[in-house]
């Protein structure tokens, strides 16, 4: 009877697992923020960032492939840290993840409250942050087909909205439509006007952060594993075309945003996007990227509180916490494990007003630096796995699906995403994030063994229990 309540679902098709995956990644980040990463590291300096971030992102999603073709489970990069690297890991892994997660669950519905404002002026914002979290709380809440669904919806509106700028970009840098100051085709005389690095190169490294950040949300294709139809086709199928969507997105879009806009203008008061289609004399440019957003924001809070609850789920399976959280209703949901992933961004949007300069900023800190994290987890795991495949008598041709150049993709996946840790060093805005880091990882691990440790002293008292107890039955006899 337990085994059937904390079953889930194989009700994901292709298209859903891509735009999932999609969904999870472009938001604010994108659409509000590339104009502040255009200022930071100059044109040129951006795109090399994002072509850098694409390739981690890429090699760690190879890993990934392997891993979850391989074992095909909920939550795969948890239950992957924890067998093949650690219990320890895998917990941390587990925490730093739905940490992640609902950290922006908080700041997705304040943002989307304040949009809402902004078209209602009478209106109170908190009331709007209800409502909408009320609404992705019943598409989480319904069943998984339903939750992939209305992603798919909420994705394809972003997803039509960047091929469309992209597309009245490109028409515009080459003079097919008019913009506004220009008397001829721009070109993309803008990119190298003011030199190739017109901060330095030290902005390409001081960004890698705020890029890796941009890119999280990829790993999503893991956690949907254990709920897809047909996971050795469609994983693989989506970490492929996924990465060729993103690239084109992202760097595609940073190319017309700096062929267009003078990089020291490039969005640092509003939207890139809003300065373009302004320039190209868009009518309505602010409102219909507005809507964009709010939808980039729905889609991104959507998958958010389905990879937070499913990380749950999954420690609950894993039975790292009390299994009550891993319960199932007929239709599938853990219904628990959502709730109290709900409640967790209500404390995060909490937190964001009451404590803005201390518990946010540390949460805010500590989720910038998770998803690199992890992504180091996956790699190293998928390291341990193939040792252990190998070990137990297996040949790499029984696998599905295989890391390519083993093991150089899989050290260099975790080698670069080391590395952006790193160089954060060097930008004394994003320092803070390490410092908050890293005594946040070893709070982890000490949470964890300390609950393994009181859980074997219970075992063994109740063992020595049972054993005075036998002994007394059989001197009474």
């Amino acid at each position: 009877m337990e085994e059937e309540t904390t079953k889930l679902q194989r009700k994901m098709e292709a298209r859903h697992l891509l735009m999932i995956s999609l969904g999870g990644v472009i938001g604010t980040g994108l659409f509000l923020s590339s104009g502040y990463t255009i200022h930071e590291a100059g044109p040129v300096g951006t795109i090399l960032a994002y072509l850098v971030g694409a390739v981690i992102v890429y090699l760690v999603m190879l890993c990934l492939g392997e891993l979850s073709v391989a074992m095909p489970q909920t939550g795969s990069f948890h239950v992957y840290a924890d067998k093949f690297i650690g219990p320890g890991t895998g917990f941390t892994v587990a925490i730093l993840y739905w940490l992640t997660w609902t950290v922006a669950l908080g700041s997705e519905f304040t943002a989307a409250g304040l949009i809402m404002h902004d078209w209602f002026k009478d209106s109170p914002t908190w009331l709007w942050s209800v409502l909408f979290m009320l609404i992705i709380f019943m598409s989480n809440a319904l069943s998984v087909r339903f939750f992939a669904e209305t992603e798919f919806f909420f994705s394809s509106i972003k997803v039509v909205a960047i091929i469309l700028f992209i597309l009245l970009g490109t028409l515009a840098i080459f003079g097919i439509i008019p913009l506004k100051g220009y008397s001829s085709a721009p070109l993309f005389h803008n990119l190298f006007k003011d030199g190739w690095f017109p901060t330095g190169f030290k902005g390409v490294f001081t960004t890698m952060l705020t890029v890796n950040y941009a890119f999280s949300g990829t790993e999503l294709i893991g956690v949907t594993a254990g709920e897809t139809k047909d996971p050795a086709k469609n994983i693989p199928k989506a970490i492929h075309t996924t990465l060729i969507r993103l690239c084109l997105f992202f760097i595609g879009s940073i190319i017309v945003m700096s062929a267009l806009i003078p990089w020291k203008e490039a969005g640092v008061t509003e939207s890139p996007f809003v300065l373009v289609l302004n320039s190209l004399g868009f009518p309505f440019a602010g409102a219909i990227m507005n809507f964009v957003v709010l939808t980039a924001i729905l889609s991104a809070a959507n998958s958010g509180l389905y990879a937070s609850t499913r990380m749950l789920w999954s420690l609950a399976n894993e039975h790292m916490i009390p299994q009550k959280y891993a319960r199932t209703n007929k239709r599938g949901i853990p219904i628990i494990a959502l709730t109290l992933s709900m409640l967790g961004g209500l404390l995060a949007l909490l937190s964001s007003v009451i404590a803005a300069s201390t518990v946010y900023l540390v949460l805010v800190s500590v989720a910038g630096l998770a998803v690199v994290f992890v992504w180091m987890a996956i790699a190293y795991a998928e390291i341990q796995f193939r040792k252990n495949w190998l070990a137990s008598g297996h040949t790499v041709t029984e696998l599905k699906f295989k890391t390519p150049w083993y093991p150089v993709v899989p050290w260099l996946a975790f080698s670069l995403s080391l590395l952006s840790c790193v160089l954060i060093v060097f930008d004394p805005t994003q320092r803070p994030a390490l410092f908050y880091m890293i005594p946040f990882v070893i709070l982890c691990y000490v949470v964890y063994y300390t609950k393994e440790k009181i859980k074997l002293n219970l075992q063994k008292k109740e063992s020595a229990q049972t054993g005075i107890e036998e002994t007394s039955r059989n001197d009474s006899k």
